[in-house]
């Protein structure tokens, strides 16, 4: 089974990169981030016709997640995150399928730092982890997915020290997701090449995809129950540099089951 995480960048906007990605792809399960496209906009209809039945929360202009599945009933659990009811930023959907929970999301910037943004993106951590440790305590078949907006190591970033104040890659931001890896979730990619150079974004300036200097910002993390299943994975790399695509690139896991 095929599962990937895409940071679209606006669906509508770049729906053909997507379409075409998903047809060459061919993934069973894939979680999207960014929308930026209000609910009723969400292009349902070309998503069902490219075989895929479809979740999603969208916000106008900006936010917004959705999970795909290929021949897979999808039993939604939750589209917010638990422990703030003041908070309408669309950046959380959480589905059964396969007898998985697939928790997608789009975790906060938080830049710049210091500031509210940042405060506010520890906070949505803060409920993030207390989600995830009952994941773990019910000892589910679970993913965590998506675009994270954490530089995890110094091997996930082009040129470290330039990013010591940045929110993706503050002191903070780093040790909390150290902390999902030790409640017992696995970070696949860094897994499966645990030394080698991988990004999944390069900023439109600067020329940065074509200089290869990117950043590594979006994960899947298997909780104990799925880590035996663990076949393959990589970073669609290819696809950033389309025309007209996302300044993130496709990333994905196969799992044996």
């Amino acid at each position: 089974m095929k599962i990937a995480t895409y940071n679209v960048n606006g669906i509508n906007g770049r729906l053909p990169v997507l379409l075409k990605w998903l047809q060459e792809s061919k993934p069973d399960i894939v979680c999207l981030q960014e929308l930026k496209a209000p609910q009723e906009r969400f292009p349902i209809k070309e998503i069902n016709e490219a075989g895929y039945q479809a979740i999603w929360n969208g916000q106008k202009s900006w936010n917004g997640v959705a999970i795909l599945a290929k021949d897979l009933e999808i039993v939604e659990v939750q589209r917010s995150l638990p422990g703030d009811s003041e908070d309408v930023q669309s950046r959380y959907i959480e589905a059964i399928i396969d007898k998985m929970v697939i928790c997608c999301l789009y975790l906060p910037n938080g830049n710049p730092y210091p500031g509210p943004k940042f405060d506010y993106k520890l906070n949505w951590i803060k409920r993030f982890k207390k989600r995830t440790n009952e994941l773990i305590k019910m000892e589910l078949p679970a993913i965590l997915i998506g675009d994270f907006n954490i530089i995890p190591t110094p091997l996930d970033v082009h040129k470290p020290e330039r990013w010591e104040n940045d929110a993706l890659y503050r002191t903070e931001v780093r040790k909390a997701y150290q902390d999902l890896l030790k409640k017992g979730w696995l970070d696949s990619i860094r897994t499966l090449y645990p030394d080698e150079k991988i990004y999944t974004f390069w900023d439109y300036l600067y020329k940065a995809y074509d200089r290869d200097a990117g950043i590594r910002l979006d994960h899947i993390l298997l909780s104990p129950y799925l880590i035996s299943s663990l076949k393959s994975g990589g970073v669609d790399k290819y696809v950033r540099g389309w025309e007209k695509s996302s300044d993130h690139a496709p990333t994905w896991i196969e799992l044996d089951k």
